[in-house]
């Protein structure tokens, strides 16, 4: 599965975690549903510091 694939799914999936967060009524499934949010986000935030630590590698700074 392509990188662009992953983030993709990823951000569809905290969107929709967000819209469900902003429907809890109870204070447990807004728990849940934060916790969720906040895992996407961090998987998707490793995937950006992979990238970014990639792109880094292939700039030649020596050039500049």
């Amino acid at each position: 599965m392509a990188t662009e694939e992953i983030m993709e799914g990823m951000s569809t999936q905290l969107s929709e975690a967000l819209k469900s967060l902003a429907k809890a009524k109870t204070v447990e499934d807004k728990l849940a549903y934060s916790q969720i949010v906040k895992n996407l986000s961090d998987s998707m935030g490793v995937f950006l510091n992979i990238a970014v630590d990639g792109m880094m590698e292939d700039y030649n700074f020596d050039e500049d």
